[in-house]
């Protein structure tokens, strides 16, 4: 089922915003180069990456081709171990769910694991409204939290901040009348300092998962603070929501991805902190513990035979850091919870094409993500079945849809291809400025306000061919 949606802003005028704050720019251009630096270095060392990334993308494959299987599966080895499964088909069922769990708690606040999927649902907005106040225990999500944003990045959600930012924001909340530098320490010992109480008094926690093993119905988390290892452990009741495309079938594949995910993420070669756990313990960690398996549109991507593969993501983040438009741009130019080249391949599946026709221009197709990718999901092929869809569904008066029309009679004629050249070339002075044409007139105004063109040569090849044929011509 399609998570309901209203549509996201276009991607064209958001990333024109985006480009005007030169700060930001700084900031992502920093923090993707390092990441991106240490990825390589780490993914260098091993001489069977490539077998690893066909391997990982094989294990998914074989997963989305029998998911409704390995699903039962899972809920059986969970339910086995003392765990609960709930089912979740959108993010409304999913949050009635999460809920009514608390409330049967008593709980009036929530620690959190940083999580995507419960950022796709909007949980936090849905708990606040049933009065129970969610604290987010990640670094980088506890700044944005405060700061009232939301997202930009995958891996680093708060990565348009500095240090400056984060010290100043720090100051008006968590450390008010404190004595506070900009080092990451400082920061960090802030942070601490205020979670620590947090993570004592915390009735409930809720986390995302990176992983689900079938066979044993164990679920894994990683992350490189600790602070999901105090979530995992110390409240009595652990819900977790998970996103059913997450499911590996046994712990062999799950050693798979611990060499992928790492080297690809963070640049490591093994994540700092890899919690799994299995049901419940008696006397150990949570004593209740609650997984939501959350559809929400990933069963519309799973008919898909193109897009299905976009539900291969490990949640990496390769690609937003390898990606010439995320770096320029940013996060929020994209409207949703998933950013970059993923998400720009991954949103339109969720909500549905119309909901978010910018997401998939939002890309140069120079398949630099692919190359990276490591579960070798071809973001260019589906970039391109998506717009093919957009396509397909434009009206016949769509203005691009007229203009192709027009275009493909006048290319299909050598005379009047020349013909429109020379009118273009007489006609190009008037939208000609420093040297390229950066806007066009009437219903191609649109389509001109994120693309600059060349213009026109005075002289075509054709017309090229033709003199120097003229002067090859033998004389009588």
């Amino acid at each position: 089922m399609a998570m309901k949606s209203k549509p996201l802003p276009m991607f064209p005028q958001a990333a024109k915003a985006a480009l005007g704050d030169a700060q930001l720019r700084r900031n992502l251009r920093k923090a993707t180069t390092t990441i991106r630096d240490k990825r390589a270095r780490v993914v260098s060392e091993l001489p069977d990456w490539e077998a690893l990334r066909q391997a990982g993308s094989a294990i998914k494959a074989e997963v989305m081709a029998h998911l409704d299987t390995y699903l039962l599966q899972l809920e059986a080895t969970v339910t086995a171990a003392g765990g609960q499964v709930h089912w979740a088909r959108d993010a409304a069922e999913a949050n009635a769910l999460i809920t009514g769990i608390i409330h049967a708690t008593g709980a009036e606040h929530v620690v959190k694991v940083k999580s995507l999927t419960t950022d796709e649902i909007h949980l936090n907005a849905a708990l606040a409204a049933e009065g129970i106040t969610a604290i987010e225990t990640d670094l980088a999500e506890l700044i944005i939290q405060l700061a009232g944003e939301t997202s930009s990045h995958i891996l680093v959600p708060a990565i348009h901040k500095n240090r400056s930012e984060i010290r100043e924001l720090f100051l008006r909340t968590i450390a008010q009348g404190q004595e506070l530098s900009d080092d990451p320490k400082d920061l960090a010992g802030a942070a601490r300092r205020y979670l620590r109480a947090q993570f004592l008094n915390a009735q409930v926690a809720i986390s995302g998962a990176n992983f689900a093993i079938a066979e044993t119905g164990t679920v894994c988390v990683v992350e490189s603070e600790g602070n999901g290892r105090m979530c995992l452990t110390l409240p009595p009741t652990l819900i977790t929501v998970m996103g059913i495309e997450k499911i590996l079938p046994t712990f062999d594949d799950f050693s798979v991805f611990l060499q992928l995910l790492p080297r690809s993420s963070t640049g490591e070669r093994m994540n700092p902190y890899t919690s799994l756990w299995t049901g419940v313990t008696p006397g150990d960690g949570p004593q209740t513990f609650h997984l939501v398996l959350l559809d929400n549109g990933r069963t519309n991507v799973l008919a898909d035979e193109v897009g299905r593969q976009t539900l291969h993501c490990i949640r990496c983040s390769a690609c937003l850091n390898i990606c010439p438009v995320y770096a320029r741009t940013g996060g929020h130019a994209y409207g949703s919870v998933y950013p970059g080249p993923i998400g720009a391949i991954l949103t339109p599946q969720m909500i549905g094409v119309e909901q978010a026709k910018s997401l998939p221009y939002a890309s140069s197709l120079c398949g630099a993500c692919y190359e990276v990718c490591p579960v070798s999901i071809n973001i260019p092929e589906v970039l391109l079945h998506l717009r093919g869809q957009i396509a397909s569904h434009a009206g016949p008066l769509d203005p691009e849809a007229v203009t192709m029309r027009q275009l493909a009679r006048v290319f299909a004629h050598p005379k009047q291809y020349e013909r429109a050249q020379r009118l273009g070339r007489a006609g190009q002075g008037f939208f000609i400025h420093n040297g390229t044409i950066d806007h066009l007139p009437g219903p191609l105004a649109g389509w001109s306000v994120a693309r600059d063109l060349a213009p026109l040569p005075k002289q075509t090849f054709r017309d090229w061919w033709r003199t120097r044929q003229e002067g090859n011509t033998p004389h009588e």
